[in-house]
């Protein structure tokens, strides 16, 4: 097994100068076995055994197929019994393909130099010695036979002293198919062109090649001017490009249709059976069945022809009528892919819908909860003043009691209406408009037993949206009763302000410790961490004012004065937002 190996690392390492060799006993073939024909079969078959040691198709550690033992066997009897003249320009036309397709797929300049010296050999034994035989033209070559005989041979000789560069483990050598098929058919052009100007015409054999390659030369510049011409006509390039994207079926058509789908369809699923079905309606398709995300479907009809194909999660496996060639797997692989980001979009779609589905929910559910939260702590302010009034058992501070509950309760269950009414219809938004003064006036009420100062200039006269207003200074008005709680020295001031241009602003101070400059940033933008509660009340109170034309800001945010604003938007006017 090792010294296997070993070998196969050294024909790999010196396959330059096994292509010398080959080159070399070709010569030896071709100039030296037309005397006898043992000597010809000898130097054919030591030619053809150094032809399968180089041979670039298949690697030389790997098992050939029963085809291809057939193949090569096939054209080594047939070169040892059948050898002639015909046979051998066709035998130089594929060596000649073979190698100059390798001149535009290597980089290295060493291993392109070796196959250029290699072509050139070749094109020159077939121009120089193969094709006068073939037409006859044993005259015109006497003075070439110094230059055929010894000096060409120069050439393969030089390959043995250039250092080539191996291919990595493994690899197989470049050979680009195309330019080896073009070569190869330019090498048939050749000679199948001079043989019939030769034949039709007495000529000079030097005049036949001067016609021959001009000619063919002349044809190219035509063709690549036809390739990609400066013009409004397209090109041969974009006619071929357009071939081969559509082997087997029409490709833009089907990715239109398959783009259309997309549009149609909103469903993951749904746009997989859909593309599904117009994949059967290709001629060459009996069936398909696919696996994605876990859904499972088959149409048409199964066959022996399976093939598999794959893309993230999607699974396809296409019955066809016929085994499909490499060139239309690796179409229909595209295909796939193309066919798998659409579902992917799709799928991306759907989550997408489904996340905006839950946001609502969420957004809706969070609003509601500090609604009730804030009533809640109205009601247990109303429960605590109850509690100090009952210890002091004063009749006055009763009857003042008893009146701040009558005047609250209407208040308090007018919001409860209202935070059940959104509960039912989150969508509908309904206004509470009360006088500014009767506003401000059951604040101070509600706050009546708390440490909180209020003062007011002037009360506005206008109507405002009295639900948005609690809403708002609720959350503003607990949370600094809140840091009272581990800030004992913190008063709380409530002011009412006048401005002509704005209308007017309430705003909110406290003489407690400023807020973390990244929470004040951040804190009517998203949801913020909070110690006390969910970290959203006025993330949710900024959005209500501004959806009420109101708009809630940070004025002042420095130890001992944390100031809050609500004011009227100054783009908006307030009759326009109380209507």
């Amino acid at each position: 097994m090792f010294n296997n190996l070993k070998i196969n690392q050294l024909l790999v390492a010196n396959s330059h100068r096994i292509l010398a060799i080959m080159l070399l006993s070709l010569h030896a073939f071709l100039i030296w076995g037309g005397g006898t024909t043992q000597l010809q079969r000898a130097f054919f078959l030591c030619h053809y055994g150094f032809f399968l040691l180089w041979q670039p198709v298949w690697r030389s550690n790997e098992k050939l197929s029963k085809p291809a033992m057939a193949l090569f066997i096939s054209v080594g009897l047939i070169g040892f019994f059948y050898i002639n003249w015909w046979l051998t320009a066709i035998w130089l036309s594929i060596l000649f393909g073979l190698l100059g397709g390798r001149i535009f797929s290597d980089d290295s300049k060493s291993n392109r130099a070796i196959h250029i010296l290699a072509a050139s050999y070749l094109l020159s034994m077939l121009l120089l010695w193969v094709v006068p035989k073939l037409i006859s033209s044993h005259d015109d070559q006497e003075a070439a036979q110094l230059v055929i005989r010894y000096l060409i041979p120069l050439l393969p000789i030089a390959i043995l002293f250039i250092g080539a560069q191996a291919p990595k483990a493994g690899q197989l050598p470049i050979l680009d198919f195309f330019y080896t098929l073009l070569l190869m058919l330019m090498a048939f052009i050749l000679v199948l062109s001079s043989y019939a100007i030769g034949t039709i015409q007495a000529i000079n054999y030097v005049q036949i090649m001067f016609i021959t390659i001009f000619g063919l030369a002349f044809g190219l510049l035509i063709f690549s001017f036809f390739w990609k011409p400066n013009t409004r006509f397209s090109g041969i390039e974009l006619l071929m490009s357009r071939y081969l994207l559509s082997i087997g079926m029409p490709f833009e058509v089907w990715v239109k249709n398959i783009a259309s789908l997309g549009e149609i369809e909103s469903t993951p699923n749904g746009f997989v059976q859909a593309a599904m079905k117009e994949m059967t309606t290709l001629p060459w398709v009996s069936g398909v069945s696919w696996l994605a995300d876990e859904t499972k479907g088959k149409l048409g009809e199964l066959s022996n022809h399976n093939t598999h194909f794959n893309f993230k999660d999607l699974h396809m496996n296409l019955y066809t009528r016929w085994q499909i060639s490499p060139a239309l797997y690796v179409h229909v692989k595209l295909l796939t892919q193309i066919m798998g980001e659409f579902y992917e979009a799709k799928r991306r779609e759907e989550t997408l819908r489904q996340n905006a589905y839950m946001q609502a929910f969420y957004e809706t559910g969070s609003r509601l909860t500090h609604d009730i939260k804030n009533i809640l702590q109205s009601v247990g302010t109303l429960v605590s003043a109850a509690e100090q009034t009952k210890a002091r058992e004063s009749e006055a501070e009763n009857e003042a009691l008893l009146g701040l509950i009558r005047k609250q309760l209407p208040v308090l269950n007018q919001r409860i209406a209202a935070t059940l009414d959104k509960l039912k219809a989150p969508g509908e938004d309904k206004k509470r408009l009360e006088k500014m003064s009767g506003w401000w006036k059951n604040l101070q009420l509600r706050h009546k037993h708390d440490e909180i100062e209020f003062v007011a200039e002037q009360l506005p006269k206008q109507e405002i949206n009295a639900e948005v207003l609690d809403s708002v200074l609720d959350n503003l008005l607990n949370n600094a009763l809140e840091k009272i709680k581990y800030q004992p020295d913190t008063s709380i001031k409530v002011e009412m302000l006048e401005d002509a241009e704005n209308g007017f602003y309430i705003e909110v101070t406290d003489t407690g410790s400023a807020m973390d400059a990244q929470i004040a940033n951040d804190i009517f933008k998203k949801h913020i961490a909070s110690h006390n509660g969910l970290g959203v009340g006025l993330f949710h109170a900024a959005q209500d004012s501004k959806q009420a034309g109101y708009e809630l800001s940070l004025a002042s945010n420095v130890k001992g004065e944390v100031r809050f604003r609500v004011e009227l938007a100054p783009n908006l006017d307030l009759e326009q937002v109380n209507n």
